[in-house]
């Protein structure tokens, strides 16, 4: 919600996105999907901008499903996300999400996909703060 007192470039930028995760093929381990964007060059979790009221965890699906291709079903809300890009504050909603069904075509905004044991997945991410995404989505599932 933005403040009467904040100007547009102070209001931050509403986004939601998922740390998705499936049960690999050939012994059942976690992975966990990174998605590389030529635009930034870099290697996240798929997420995007909000549409004016849109929900925020129907957003982070929406985000999965064109991202990546795949429908995904949400878990527990992870932790929100601050910072700054372009110039303006930016939050980012998180969820954890089970892959079900689909599959990845590179897009406009998405060149390449990876599953990724989650340490590895750490280490390919490009930001410090999508590492501690992976870290609390392996907190969620040590709880459930």
């Amino acid at each position: 919600m933005s403040s009467p007192n904040r100007t547009p470039s102070q209001t931050p930028v509403q986004a939601a996105g998922c740390v998705l995760w499936r049960r690999a093929r050939s012994g059942g381990e976690l992975e966990v999907c990174l998605v590389h964007r030529p635009k930034y060059d870099d290697w996240s979790h798929p997420k995007g901008k909000l549409k004016r009221g849109e929900d925020p965890l129907a957003g982070a699906l929406r985000e999965v499903e064109e991202e990546t291709g795949y429908r995904a079903a949400p878990g527990a809300a992870l932790p929100t996300v601050s910072y700054h890009a372009n110039g303006r504050p930016k939050e980012v909603r998180y969820w954890a999400a089970e892959a079900v069904s689909g599959g990845f075509s590179p897009n406009d905004e998405v060149d390449r996909l990876l599953w990724l044991p989650p340490t590895t997945a750490r280490t390919r991410l490009t930001q410090p703060r999508d590492r501690d995404l992976v870290d609390a989505l392996l907190n969620t599932m040590r709880l459930a």
